[in-house]
């Protein structure tokens, strides 16, 4: 189901929950509302749909991830400095990324999962990220 995407900093700016197999029914709204957006966004975190637990969707190489409590195992050293939107607000904002991570995760299908990232995916991985910790960018 498509859900409307939430603006509520108190809402955003609240840490999320560890999420678990009851919660896959969110993790595929979040996907089906993520590519309902695909004009304007590569990657939402569950919170953004009202839903405060551990969930990330993103786009990677055309195809949608999911992501069930990732974690950050390991980041480069390099970093930079990138100008991100989000739907959560008007305008861009500059962060620093980590050029590179390393990512343990649960797939939709709650199997176990690491996976390393760079460039424009780590970046976006990092900035869903961000929210499930109530951090905006």
């Amino acid at each position: 189901m498509i859900r409307p995407i939430v603006k509520d900093k108190f809402l955003l700016g609240q840490r999320s929950l560890p999420a678990d197999k009851t919660d896959v029914a969110a993790a595929q709204d979040l996907l089906e509302t993520l590519a309902a957006h695909s004009h304007e966004c590569v990657g939402m975190a569950a919170n953004m749909i009202g839903v405060l637990k551990r969930i990330i969707v993103f786009e990677d190489r055309g195809k949608y991830v999911v992501m069930i409590n990732p974690e950050i195992k390991q980041k480069s050293a390099a970093t930079y400095t990138a100008r991100e939107s989000c739907l959560c607000h008007i305008g861009e904002r500059e962060t620093v990324r980590c050029e590179a991570i390393e990512v343990e995760y649960l797939d939709i299908r709650m199997k176990r999962c690491r996976k390393k990232y760079d460039g424009f995916t780590a970046e976006i991985i990092q900035h869903e990220m961000d929210h499930l910790d109530g951090i905006l960018i």
